[in-house]
């Protein structure tokens, strides 16, 4: 299965890598794609590389899906 979630650009480097966010977690990615990300944006993240931009609104709400399964699925685990 193929997943790709949405990361907030923390910061840009001149090598087109970029610091995401990602649920607390800081990671390294690609950013040769998304030229036009900047810090503050939300891009999608697949395998290294952010591949898209995607609006603020839109993220979160497909963030907070993301925490809902998880919680499910926690909850699901201990029953």
């Amino acid at each position: 299965m193929c997943l790709a979630l949405p990361a907030r650009v923390i910061e840009r480097s001149a090598d087109d890598q970029l610091l995401i966010d990602l649920g607390g977690i800081r990671k390294s990615v690609s950013g040769a794609l998304t030229p036009e990300a900047q810090p503050g944006d939300y891009v999608i993240v697949h395998v290294g590389h952010a591949i898209g931009t995607v609006d603020a609104e839109e993220a979160e709400r497909t963030l907070a899906l993301f925490a809902e399964l998880a919680a499910s699925q926690a909850a699901e685990d201990q029953a």
